[in-house]
C-alpha cells in the first residue's frame, strides 16, 4: 500500500497548551480512517495541519511525500468543522469558485448530488437550512478527485436521516484509491464504513489499527471499545 500521510513526532502547542504531542503514524491509500476522540483531543488540530492550515510547533508531516504547501493543495480536499461559505453566494457561485480554484473539481458530480437533495444551484445559500448548507459544503469537498479527503465532524449536529445521507455521499463519491480521514465522536454512526481507526486523547494516539483486526482481538465493537477507552 502507498503511504499518503506520514507524521513524525508531530507537535502543536498553543502557548502552554499542547494540542498534539509528538504524534507519529502512517496512513495509507485506499482506506477510510476514523479519527476518534472526545472533544479537545487534538482531532481538528491534526486535520488542520494535514490540510496546510497550521504550521507544526515541532516534528514533521508529509502528504504524498511533501510537506503541506503548494504541492499538496491538489492532493487534499478539506472539510472544516464549521460553516465557511458566505450567505450571499448562490450555490452555483460556490461551484464556480471550486471549479476555478481546483482543477480536479467535477461539476457534473456536484450537480448530481445537489439534484438528489432537491437543491437548485440558483438558490442563495442564506435560503438554506444549516443542515443543507453543511451538505452543500460536503458535496463541494467530495466533488473533487483528490487523493486525500479530510473531513472534520461531517455528521455532527445533523439529524439521523441526514447522517445516513452524508455517509452515503462519502462512501459513494470518493476516488477508489483515495483515502478519507474522518473525525468524529459519533462512533456508532460511522463504524460500518471504516477500514481503520485512530483513537486520540490529549494529543496522543492511544490506539491505531484495522477495524476488523481490533474487533477480532477484543471481541467487541469499535463503539464499545471507544466507550471503554474514554470512559470518564
Amino acid at each position: 500500500m502507498n503511504e499518503i500521510l506520514r507524521c513524525v513526532n508531530l507537535t502543536k502547542a498553543y502557548g502552554p497548551k499542547v494540542a498534539l504531542d509528538r504524534m507519529s503514524l502512517s496512513i495509507y491509500s485506499g482506506r477510510i480512517v476514523g479519527l476518534l476522540g472526545p472533544n479537545g483531543s487534538g482531532k481538528t488540530t491534526f486535520l488542520k495541519m494535514a490540510a496546510g492550515m497550521m504550521i507544526p510547533s515541532a516534528g514533521d508531516i508529509f502528504i504524498d511525500g511533501f510537506r503541506p504547501g503548494v504541492e499538496t493543495k491538489s492532493v487534499v480536499s478539506y472539510l472544516p468543522d464549521h460553516l465557511y461559505v458566505p450567505d450571499w453566494m448562490r450555490v452555483r457561485d460556490l461551484e464556480e469558485y471550486y471549479q476555478d480554484f481546483f482543477a480536479d473539481f467535477d461539476r457534473r458530480r456536484a450537480d448530481e448530488m445537489l439534484g438528489l437533495l432537491g437543491i437548485d444551484n440558483r438558490w442563495v445559500l442564506k435560503q438554506l437550512s444549516k443542515g443543507n448548507k453543511e451538505k452543500v459544503q460536503l458535496i463541494m469537498t467530495m466533488s473533487r478527485r483528490a487523493k486525500l479527503y479530510l473531513l472534520d465532524e461531517p455528521i455532527a449536529g445533523v439529524d439521523p436521516a441526514a447522517r445516513d445521507y452524508i455517509l452515503r455521499t462519502i462512501v459513494n463519491n470518493y476516488e477508489p484509491n483515495s483515502t478519507i480521514v474522518l473525525s468524529t465522536h459519533l462512533i456508532s454512526d460511522i463504524e460500518r464504513i471504516l477500514d481503520d481507526v485512530i483513537f486520540i486523547r490529549d494529543g496522543h494516539i492511544v490506539r491505531y489499527g484495522c477495524v476488523e483486526d481490533l474487533r477480532k482481538a477484543t471481541g467487541t465493537s469499535i463503539d464499545h471499545l471507544f466507550r471503554e477507552e474514554f470512559r470518564c
